[in-house]
């Protein structure tokens, strides 16, 4: 009995669901089967759109000068044979420009590891372990990341001429350290505070030590906060052209400076600046698709429990 009653509950409720579909627009219905595959294409555009500066760029730097004058690098479709290596030849015979390129490397290498090794480390002090005013030294750390960096750039002049490394590549690698070291700690913490204290508590109990804690627990699992961090850090200082103008020399500057004053003395010498633009634009880039995954799950971490 209890089974045809079942039954007819269910006969009686098709035609209602059948009802309330047929009711539906047909727009609606539409943007139901389209959604997907519409949102695709307007992220592909918005992906396009995105890429055109660095797409010109890359044509622009095999161009020759004299067509790069005498029209848009958007006309090369039309006669690709006019590509040429040329320019990026010319830009490895400029010293000041490939010279720049390693001291970029010289600073954001250092400048990237030292963020995420200390910052590591005193994300995991302030998380899990307890020391006097542990939770007001955290505040103050926080607070230092309203402090803009145009305050610190005299001051800190100041300081590294009275020591000796003003103009000096680890000057300007200690000032990137010092203004990264607030986001780092403030990011880590916060994500390793999630780490179950049931799992770091049995690896006390086998006797591990908290250094060996931080390198075989903390660390693998922190593992894509970490990478976000390095991501943002190397993207900072790469990019970075006012803290380099101020803080470095005619022999430690970073290739945005470097291309700065290409334009300013030489406005004409295109044929060095586009390739030597397109090389401090396309490492970054690559930097961060090749890590693209890490990044998101650090972006994400901590959205859904």
């Amino acid at each position: 009995m209890s089974t045809h009653t079942e039954s007819a509950g269910r006969v009686r409720e098709l035609p209602a669901r059948d009802t309330v579909r047929g009711r539906r627009s047909l727009g609606a219905r539409l943007v139901e089967k389209l959604g997907g595959g519409l949102i695709q294409f307007v992220l592909v555009l918005v992906a396009l759109f995105w890429l055109v500066p660095t797409i010109g760029l890359l044509i622009s730097s095999l161009r020759s000068p004299e067509d790069m004058n005498a029209s848009g690098w958007w006309t090369v479709f039309t006669e690709p044979s006019k590509l040429t290596f040329e320019s990026y030849g010319k830009l490895l015979e400029n010293g000041d420009i490939t010279h720049s390129l390693v001291n970029t490397v010289l600073i954001t290498v250092p400048a990237t590891l030292g963020v995420v090794v200390i910052g590591s480390l005193a994300a995991y002090a302030f998380a899990w372990m307890e020391f006097p005013g542990r939770d007001w030294w955290f505040l103050g750390v926080v607070a230092l990341l309203v402090v803009p960096v145009q305050v610190a750039l005299i001051p800190i002049a100041e300081l590294f001429g009275k020591v000796g490394l003003f103009g000096s590549i680890l000057g300007v690698v200690l000032f990137h350290i010092g203004f990264g070291l607030p986001f780092a700690v403030f990011l880590l913490r916060n994500f390793f505070a999630e780490i179950p204290r049931e799992l770091l508590e049995a690896a006390r109990l086998d006797g591990a030590g908290e250094l060996r804690l931080f390198a075989r627990v903390v660390m693998p699992l922190g593992a894509p906060a970490i990478a976000s961090l390095g991501i943002f850090q190397f993207l900072w200082v790469w990019n970075d052209m006012l803290v380099a103008l101020v803080f470095t020399k005619s022999g430690s500057q970073p290739v945005t400076v470097a291309l700065q004053t290409q334009v300013r003395q030489f406005g004409n010498n295109i044929d060095v600046l586009a390739p030597g633009a397109f090389l401090s634009m396309v490492i970054p880039l690559a930097v961060f698709f090749a890590f693209q995954r890490q990044f998101v799950s650090g972006v994400m971490a901590g959205a859904v429990k």
